[in-house]
C-alpha cells in the first residue's frame, strides 16, 4: 500500500522515503524540463476544432477526477453541448463507470489524449473533457480545472517519494481554476487547504463537496437511502486511492464499518471474491464503490452477500460564480458547436 509509506511516521517508511530520495530528484527534475520544454514552446500542442476542458490533478489519484469530470460534462450538456469524455482508461473500469455516469456523453479510451479527443469529436461530441488530463500536456486545452483534496496530508515529496506529479508551482501555476474536493474533512481542514493552494500559485478557487448519494445492488435496480445503513454492520470493500475518505463517509451514516482495502485500479480476482465474501459473514450489506462495483459484477457469486454500490453527488459550497464563468468561457468560443 502507497498510503503508510507516503503518510507514516514509522522508522520502515521513513527509511523507505530515504532509500528512493535519489528517484524522486530524477522524476522532480525530469518534470521540470518536460514543463519548461512545453512553456517555452519547443513541444508542439496539438489543438483541436472543439473546446477541451481538463480535470486533473496534481498528486496521483484519490481527489474525485472521475465524479468531477461527469459532473462537469452535465453542466456542459445543460448549456446546450454534446460533451466526450476522454481516459486513458485503467483496466476498462473507469470507462464504464463514465459510461453509467454520463450515459449521453462520448466516451473514449485512449492514452493518445489528441487522437482520443479527435475521436470523441468524429462520434459527434461538440466539447472534450479530460479525465486526468493535467499532465498530458501536448493536448492544448480551453479550461485548466486542477484537483486538490481537502481529506488528505498535504504532500511535498514526487514519485515514488510521495504522491507529487510534479510541482506544486508548475502544477497550480497553469491551472485556470483550483476544485478543492471535500468528502469527510472538517471546516478547519478545508480553510487550511485552500490557503495552501492560494499560498503556491492558485489565484482562483472554488470548493466542492462530495457527498454520498444513495445505495444501488449491483446487478439489480433497487436503490436505497443512505439511512438504511444506520445501526448495522457493514464491509466496505475499496480499491481506490484514498480509500479513508470514503471510510469516514461510511461511518458518518452510524454505520458499524470494517473496511478491506486493495490497491488503486485493482483488478480483482476469484479468490479476491472468495475472500470478500468470507470476510462478509454476519455484515448486514458488503458496500464498495462504484469504481469497483463495476469490476466486481461479473464475478460476485449469486448465493454470496449482497454486493451494494454508493453514488455520490458534487455540490458546489464555495466559488460558484468562478465555476460558472469559466464554463461561459468554454461555451462561448467562437467556433464552438453546440447542439
Amino acid at each position: 500500500m502507497r498510503e503508510p509509506f507516503w503518510w507514516g511516521d514509522g522508522a520502515a517508511a521513513q527509511s523507505l522515503r530515504w532509500l528512493t530520495s535519489p528517484l524522486a530528484a530524477a522524476w522532480w527534475a525530469a518534470s521540470k524540463v518536460r514543463n519548461l520544454v512545453y512553456d517555452v514552446g519547443l513541444a508542439p500542442m496539438g489543438r483541436s476544432g472543439i473546446p477541451v476542458v481538463s480535470v486533473g490533478n496534481v498528486t496521483v489519484g484519490g481527489t474525485g477526477k472521475t465524479p468531477v469530470a461527469a459532473w462537469i460534462a452535465h453542466a456542459l450538456s445543460q448549456r446546450g453541448m454534446a460533451p466526450g469524455i476522454v481516459l486513458r482508461g485503467y483496466g476498462q473500469d473507469e470507462s464504464l463507470v463514465h459510461q453509467l455516469l454520463t450515459p449521453n456523453a462520448v466516451v473514449v479510451a485512449d492514452p493518445d489524449r489528441v487522437r482520443g479527443i479527435a475521436a470523441a469529436r468524429a462520434a459527434g461530441a461538440t466539447v472534450a473533457i479530460l479525465d486526468d488530463g493535467h499532465q498530458h500536456r501536448r493536448a492544448a486545452r480551453d479550461l485548466n480545472l486542477v484537483l486538490v483534496s481537502a481529506d488528505v496530508p498535504w504532500p511535498t515529496w514526487p514519485l515514488p517519494m510521495g504522491p507529487l506529479r510534479e510541482s506544486w508551482a508548475d502544477g497550480l501555476g497553469r491551472a485556470d481554476l483550483v476544485l478543492v474536493t471535500v468528502k469527510a474533512a472538517t471546516d478547519e481542514q478545508v480553510a487550511a487547504t485552500v490557503e495552501a493552494v492560494r499560498r503556491r500559485g492558485g489565484s482562483r478557487v472554488a470548493v466542492l463537496r462530495l457527498t454520498l448519494d444513495r445505495l444501488h445492488r449491483v446487478g439489480g435496480q433497487e436503490a436505497r437511502a443512505l439511512g438504511a445503513l444506520e445501526g448495522l454492520r457493514i464491509l466496505a470493500v475499496s480499491g481506490i486511492a484514498s480509500p479513508a475518505p470514503f471510510h469516514r463517509q461510511l461511518q458518518a451514516t452510524g454505520a458499524a464499518v470494517e473496511t478491506l482495502v486493495f490497491g488503486d485500479h485493482h483488478a480483482f480476482q476469484p479468490s479476491d471474491v472468495e475472500r470478500i465474501v468470507a470476510r462478509a459473514r454476519g455484515a448486514d450489506f458488503v458496500v464498495c464503490t462504484l469504481k469497483d462495483a463495476v469490476k466486481l459484477q461479473g464475478s460476485w457469486p449469486q448465493s454470496g452477500p449482497g454486493l451494494w454500490y454508493v453514488s455520490q453527488r458534487v455540490e458546489p459550497i464555495a466559488g460558484v460564480a468562478e465555476i460558472e464563468a469559466a464554463l461561459a468561457r468554454v461555451c462561448s468560443r467562437p467556433d464552438t458547436p453546440h447542439t
